[in-house]
Protein backbone atom coordinates (compact mmCIF):
# COMPACT_ATOMS: atom_id res chain seq x y z
CA UNK A 1 0.00 0.00 0.00
CA UNK A 2 1.43 3.35 -0.81
CA UNK A 3 1.89 5.79 1.80
CA UNK A 4 0.72 9.21 2.06
CA UNK A 5 2.94 12.18 2.85
CA UNK A 6 -0.57 13.63 4.68
CA UNK A 7 -3.81 11.64 6.33
CA UNK A 8 -6.42 13.17 5.45
CA UNK A 9 -7.35 13.23 9.45
CA UNK A 10 -4.23 15.76 9.26
CA UNK A 11 -5.76 17.56 6.44
CA UNK A 12 -8.83 18.34 8.62
CA UNK A 13 -6.98 19.16 11.54
CA UNK A 14 -5.08 21.46 9.98
CA UNK A 15 -7.86 23.24 8.11
CA UNK A 16 -9.94 23.50 11.19
CA UNK A 17 -7.02 24.95 13.19
CA UNK A 18 -7.20 27.61 9.98
CA UNK A 19 -10.29 28.47 10.15
CA UNK A 20 -13.58 29.90 12.36
CA UNK A 21 -15.81 27.37 13.47
CA UNK A 22 -19.31 27.60 15.20
CA UNK A 23 -20.64 24.66 17.68
CA UNK A 24 -24.31 23.39 16.29
CA UNK A 25 -25.83 25.07 18.71
CA UNK A 26 -24.82 28.63 18.19
CA UNK A 27 -25.73 28.02 14.80
CA UNK A 28 -29.00 26.87 15.65
CA UNK A 29 -29.42 30.28 17.26
CA UNK A 30 -28.85 32.02 14.18
CA UNK A 31 -30.93 29.90 11.62
CA UNK A 32 -33.51 32.81 11.31
CA UNK A 33 -31.24 35.79 10.48
CA UNK A 34 -31.67 37.08 6.95
CA UNK A 35 -27.77 37.78 6.71
CA UNK A 36 -27.12 34.15 7.50
CA UNK A 37 -26.82 32.06 4.42
CA UNK A 38 -26.43 28.05 5.91
CA UNK A 39 -24.60 25.85 2.86
CA UNK A 40 -24.98 22.46 3.02
CA UNK A 41 -22.15 20.69 0.53
CA UNK A 42 -23.32 17.14 1.31
CA UNK A 43 -24.28 14.98 -1.63
CA UNK A 44 -28.07 14.98 -2.63
CA UNK A 45 -28.51 11.58 -1.34
CA UNK A 46 -27.34 12.40 2.20
CA UNK A 47 -30.03 15.05 1.67
CA UNK A 48 -32.76 13.18 0.71
CA UNK A 49 -32.07 10.23 3.12
CA UNK A 50 -31.46 12.27 6.15
CA UNK A 51 -33.12 15.67 5.88
CA UNK A 52 -31.30 19.30 5.53
CA UNK A 53 -31.45 22.70 7.42
CA UNK A 54 -34.73 24.34 6.44
CA UNK A 55 -33.38 27.17 3.74
CA UNK A 56 -30.46 26.13 3.35
CA UNK A 57 -28.41 26.08 -0.14
CA UNK A 58 -27.20 22.87 -1.66
CA UNK A 59 -23.86 23.83 -3.01
CA UNK A 60 -22.18 20.53 -3.42
CA UNK A 61 -18.53 19.94 -2.70
CA UNK A 62 -17.34 19.32 -5.71
CA UNK A 63 -18.98 22.92 -7.11
CA UNK A 64 -18.35 25.42 -4.52
CA UNK A 65 -14.95 26.44 -5.63
CA UNK A 66 -16.84 27.40 -9.01
CA UNK A 67 -20.26 28.51 -7.46
CA UNK A 68 -18.45 31.23 -5.19
CA UNK A 69 -15.76 32.86 -7.55
CA UNK A 70 -17.72 35.70 -10.11
CA UNK A 71 -15.20 34.53 -12.99
CA UNK A 72 -16.25 31.28 -13.23
CA UNK A 73 -19.27 30.46 -15.71
CA UNK A 74 -20.44 28.60 -12.61
CA UNK A 75 -20.85 31.43 -10.60
CA UNK A 76 -23.74 31.66 -8.25
CA UNK A 77 -25.35 34.80 -7.19
CA UNK A 78 -26.54 33.92 -3.80
CA UNK A 79 -22.87 33.80 -3.44
CA UNK A 80 -22.58 37.77 -4.63
CA UNK A 81 -24.32 38.42 -1.88
CA UNK A 82 -22.97 40.78 1.05
CA UNK A 83 -24.26 37.72 4.36
CA UNK A 84 -22.65 35.69 6.71
CA UNK A 85 -22.38 31.94 4.92
CA UNK A 86 -21.61 29.25 7.44
CA UNK A 87 -21.06 25.50 5.62
CA UNK A 88 -22.01 22.53 6.76
CA UNK A 89 -20.78 18.93 6.06
CA UNK A 90 -22.03 15.58 7.86
CA UNK A 91 -19.54 15.98 10.58
CA UNK A 92 -17.73 18.94 10.07
CA UNK A 93 -14.70 17.55 7.85
CA UNK A 94 -15.50 17.83 4.32
CA UNK A 95 -16.77 22.04 5.25
CA UNK A 96 -13.78 22.38 7.09
CA UNK A 97 -11.59 21.48 4.22
CA UNK A 98 -13.81 23.45 1.64
CA UNK A 99 -14.01 26.93 3.90
CA UNK A 100 -9.88 26.33 4.37
CA UNK A 101 -10.35 26.36 0.46
CA UNK A 102 -13.14 29.23 0.21
CA UNK A 103 -10.78 31.46 2.65
CA UNK A 104 -7.50 30.72 0.19
CA UNK A 105 -9.50 32.23 -2.59
CA UNK A 106 -10.99 34.97 -0.74
CA UNK A 107 -14.04 34.14 -0.04
CA UNK A 108 -15.22 34.48 3.75
CA UNK A 109 -16.90 31.70 5.18
CA UNK A 110 -17.12 29.40 8.40
CA UNK A 111 -18.49 26.26 9.53
CA UNK A 112 -20.18 24.41 11.69
CA UNK A 113 -17.58 21.99 13.66
CA UNK A 114 -19.86 19.32 14.36
CA UNK A 115 -21.95 19.27 11.08
CA UNK A 116 -25.26 18.15 10.44
CA UNK A 117 -25.22 15.29 13.17
CA UNK A 118 -25.03 18.11 15.66
CA UNK A 119 -27.33 20.29 14.28
CA UNK A 120 -29.92 17.02 14.37
CA UNK A 121 -28.60 16.04 18.06
CA UNK A 122 -29.28 19.94 19.53
CA UNK A 123 -32.64 19.81 18.27
CA UNK A 124 -32.03 22.00 15.25
CA UNK A 125 -34.81 21.84 12.93
CA UNK A 126 -34.73 19.70 9.52
CA UNK A 127 -36.95 19.65 6.65
CA UNK A 128 -37.37 16.34 5.18
CA UNK A 129 -39.30 17.06 1.96
CA UNK A 130 -36.69 18.10 -0.81
CA UNK A 131 -37.09 21.83 -2.06
CA UNK A 132 -35.53 23.78 -4.80
CA UNK A 133 -31.87 24.96 -4.51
Amino acid sequence: MKKLTISSAQLVARAKSQIKELPSSEAISLHNDDNIVIVDLRDIRERKRDGFIPNSVHAPRGMIEFWVDPDSPYFKEIFGQSKRFILHCASGWRSALTVATLQEMGFDAEHIEDGFKGWVSNGGPVATADEPS
